[in-house]
C-alpha cells in the first residue's frame, strides 16, 4: 500500500518545530567548552557571520581579536596566531575575517558586540585594495553579509542615530539588503519621514522579531555542530629570538620560497600570474586609492569603535611596490591612501602601526597584495607592544 505523501512533509515540519522551540540555554549547554579555542584560527564564515562564538570570545580576556580579510588565512610560521602560541605571551589571537570582509561588514559585526567591546583591545588589519573608488562591490559584500547582524542592527538602539542612518543608506545600496522586503522596510523607516513607510515598518516588526529569533537559533545550532581545521605552520623556530633575528630569519625563509621572480613573492603565487603577466604591464596607470567610498565605510568602523569604548590597534599594510610599479599604479595614488588613512585613524585618537615605508622591503609581502613572512614579524612586534600597553614604545617604534 502506498504511503501518504504528506507524512514525510509532516515529519519534517515536526522536527523543525521541535528545533525551534528548544530553549536557547539548552543548546548553549551542549556546545563544547573548547569551541571558542577551536574557532580561533579556523576563519569559519559561520562564526563571524554569527553572534554566539564571538560574544563568548570577547567576554574572555585570554583572547585578542584580530580583524581583517584574506591575509589572516596566510598561516605561516611568523603569523601572529603561530608566533604567539610559540612564545606564550599570555593571550591567544582570535582571527575574524576572510577575503572580501571589508569595512562595512566589520562595522555590522562591531555593532553586534558593542557591549563586549568596552575597554577591549583589538587589532584591525587594513588592506589598501579595499579603497578602490567604488569601495566594496556586490561580489565582496554579499558573501560576507550576515542576515542575523543585519536584523540585529535594525533593532540596535545603542549605535549613535546619525551613524546608524549613514550606515543604513550605504547598506541599502546592496542587493542582499534592499531585496529583503522586511529588513529594507525597517531600514527605510529609520531614514525617512514618510508616514506610510513608518506604518508599514510597524506592521512588519513582529515578523522581523520572529525571523531574527530564528536566525539567532540557527547560529546556536551552527555553533554546536562543529568546525573544520585549517593547516598551520607551527615549526617552533621563533622562540628566544630578538626582533632583528626574527626579521632576518623571515627574510631567509622568504628568499627560499621566492626564487623565480623579481617581485619577491612566493614561487607558487608567481606561477599563478606569470602566464598573463605581460597583460598586466602598465594596466593601472590612472589608478589611485586616495578617493574611495570605503573611507566613509571605514569611518563607520571608527565611529562605532569609539562609541563602544574599544581600544584598537590598526595595522596599515603596504602594497608590493615592485609589482605595483610593474602595473604602473602611480606612487602618488598609493601615498595618498597611506597619508589619508593614517590621518583618519589618528583623528579619532586611535593607534596605527604604519608599514607604508616597506613597499620595497623584500619578503615583507608574500604575494602581490598580502602581508607575509617579514611583514608578520613587524606585525607581531607591534601587537606585542600594543598588548603590553606600551603606547610610547609603539609610537617610537621604527616601523
Amino acid at each position: 500500500m502506498k504511503k501518504p505523501v504528506f507524512i514525510p512533509l509532516f515529519l519534517a515540519f515536526l522536527v523543525l518545530f521541535i528545533l525551534v522551540i528548544i530553549p536557547d540555554r539548552w543548546i548553549e549547554s551542549l556546545i563544547p567548552k573548547n569551541r571558542i579555542s577551536q574557532a580561533a584560527t579556523e576563519l569559519n564564515p559561520v562564526m563571524f557571520q554569527g553572534k554566539y562564538i564571538q560574544q563568548k570570545m570577547l567576554e574572555d580576556d585570554r583572547y585578542l581579536p584580530i580583524y581583517g580579510s584574506s591575509e589572516l588565512a596566510r598561516l605561516d610560521r611568523f603569523h601572529p596566531s603561530n608566533y604567539f602560541q610559540e612564545v606564550h605571551e599570555g593571550f591567544t589571537p582570535f582571527l575574524v575575517g576572510r577575503g572580501g570582509t571589508e569595512s562595512l561588514i566589520h562595522f555590522l559585526n562591531f555593532s553586534e558586540h558593542m557591549d563586549q567591546l568596552k575597554d577591549k583591545k583589538i587589532v584591525f588589519v587594513l588592506s589598501p585594495q579595499w579603497f578602490n573608488p567604488q569601495g566594496a562591490d556586490e561580489s565582496h559584500f554579499v558573501p560576507n553579509y550576515s542576515s542575523l547582524q543585519g536584523y540585529d542592527f535594525a533593532f540596535n538602539k545603542q549605535v549613535d542615530p546619525e551613524v546608524k542612518k549613514r550606515a543604513i543608506k550605504r547598506l541599502l545600496t546592496y542587493s542582499s539588503v534592499k531585496n529583503d522586503p522586511i529588513l529594507s522596510t525597517l531600514y527605510k523607516a529609520e531614514i525617512t519621514n514618510d508616514p506610510w513607510i513608518k506604518r508599514e515598518a510597524s506592521a512588519l516588526r513582529p515578523a522581523a522579531v520572529v525571523y531574527r529569533h530564528l536566525l539567532a537559533k540557527k547560529d546556536l545550532y551552527y555553533s554546536l555542530a562543529g568546525w573544520f581545521s585549517r593547516h598551520r605552520d607551527l615549526t617552533p623556530k621563533v622562540r628566544n629570538k630578538s626582533w632583528d633575528q626574527l626579521a632576518q630569519e623571515a627574510e631567509h625563509y622568504g628568499a627560499k620560497r621566492a626564487t623565480n621572480n623579481h617581485f619577491y613573492i612566493s614561487n607558487s603565487q608567481y606561477n599563478k600570474i606569470k602566464g598573463f603577466l605581460p597583460s598586466l604591464k602598465n594596466k593601472d596607470l590612472k589608478r589611485s586609492y586616495g578617493e574611495s567610498k570605503e573611507y566613509g565605510d571605514f569611518q563607520l568602523v571608527l565611529d562605532v569603535l569609539k562609541q563602544s569604548g574599544a581600544k584598537p590597534l590598526f595595522i596599515s599594510v603596504p602594497v608590493n611596490g615592485h609589482y605595483y610599479d610593474y602595473t604602473g599604479f602611480p606612487k602618488e595614488g598609493r601615498a595618498a591612501y597611506y597619508s589619508r588613512i593614517k590621518q583618519q585613524i589618528e583623528a579619532d585618537g586611535f593607534q596605527v602601526a604604519d608599514f607604508s615605508d616597506h613597499e620595497y622591503d623584500p619578503y615583507f609581502m608574500k604575494d602581490t597584495i598580502h602581508i607575509g613572512w617579514k611583514g608578520w614579524v613587524y606585525t607581531d612586534r607591534a601587537i606585542k607592544e600594543f598588548y603590553e600597553g606600551s603606547d610610547q614604545n609603539l609610537a617610537m617604534m621604527n616601523f
